[in-house]
């Protein structure tokens, strides 16, 4: 017959045993802070994710998405870096190149961008320059030949629209005046519809994703003068790439290995993030959550539907790229600061 003490102990064996046992995330929520505003492509993206993934994630979270936009996604990204508890429930999804803030040594900045927690990015995704078809501006020739720059959108440094202007600029000798401080990417599309822009940077796949993208490709409204990729994209067969373009204009090698930094954003897609110094076994579980996700039937019949790329990319690539760009040597970070300057 057991003794008091012996029930005891076996009790909380037992108990301790089902803890053990039970998953961290069940029962729990997941927020994936998004660092732009409802509707733009990393919204969809991060939308798309959240549908699927706790079913990958042991536990069966439940998954939210908040949109924080603002700066670029830059208070999104502090807000993960900084705020949000380190315990693997907060997930950012942000601008990829907000390292340039970083290396240009920006006040904003409360992060370290090689010690985010990477979880891995759905997509990558080179880059391309439209420009409205009733502009004078047909070739990029004609933007460096203008007396009057063409005004582009961003929402702030750090983002497509103004650090691709500012590359153009540094490996062409292009002039652009880049007009920042749009909530989004949506926001921009609009005032280039009412007159008040004529150009615009952003990935490709956003370009052939949605709306007003389809309706002004039929309509033929903007002309794509530029993309970034080192082979031209399949749906951009006419369209010349910035190496082509760099090699017409004889670009100096300096200005080239600044131009491999800042595409190296193209290479981060759009990633998931987390705070620094979350639990290497929550770190592990939502690496290989976010993977089978990625692969996820339903998922990728979605992602089709509404022409959405699912190229992915790991936890573990994306924290070597992270690493990388921010270890640049003095010379080439003095130049990506004059590059990105105001």
């Amino acid at each position: 017959m057991y003794s008091a003490v012996s029930v005891v102990f076996f009790f909380l064996l037992w108990t301790h045993d089902l803890g053990a046992q039970t998953p961290f995330y069940q029962g729990k929520t997941v927020t994936v802070v998004v660092g732009t505003s409802a509707g733009t492509v990393y919204d969809l993206y991060a939308r798309l994710i959240a549908q699927f993934l706790a079913k990958h994630i042991p536990g069966s979270p439940n998954v939210i998405v908040q949109n924080m936009p603002g700066a670029g996604s830059v208070i999104a990204a502090n807000y993960v870096y900084g705020i949000a508890k380190p315990d693997g429930l907060t997930l950012a999804s942000i601008n990829p190149a907000l390292y340039f803030n970083q290396l240009e040594g920006r006040k904003e900045v409360k992060y370290d961008w090689a010690k985010f927690t990477w979880i891995g990015s759905s997509d990558k995704s080179e880059h391309l320059l439209y420009m409205r078809a009733n502009t004078p501006y047909k070739t990029l020739q004609d933007v460096r030949k203008a007396t009057q720059p063409p005004k582009c959108g961003a929402t702030g440094t750090g983002t497509t629209g103004h650090y691709m202007a500012r590359l153009l600029e540094e490996t062409l000798g292009t002039k652009f005046d880049i007009v920042a401080g749009y909530p989004g990417g949506g926001e921009i599309d609009l005032a280039v519809e009412r007159g008040e822009l004529q150009c615009r940077s952003l990935t490709i796949g956003a370009f052939y994703a949605r709306d007003p993208y389809h309706t002004w490709r039929k309509n033929r409204f903007v002309r794509i003068l530029m993309q970034t990729g080192r082979q031209r994209d399949p749906l951009l067969p006419e369209v010349p790439t910035l190496y082509e373009l760099m090699d017409e204009y004889k670009t100096p090698a300096l200005a080239r290995r600044v131009s491999t930094v800042i595409l190296a954003s193209g290479d981060l897609g759009r990633p998931i993030a987390a705070a620094p110094s979350v639990p290497l076994d929550r770190v592990k579980t939502l690496r290989e959550a976010f993977m089978k996700t990625m692969s996820d039937r339903e998922l990728l019949a979605e992602a089709k539907k509404k022409n959405l790329d699912i190229t992915p990319t790991t936890g573990e690539e994306l924290e070597s790229v992270a690493k990388e760009v921010v270890s640049q040597p003095p010379d080439v970070i003095e130049r990506i600061k004059k590059v990105l300057g105001q």
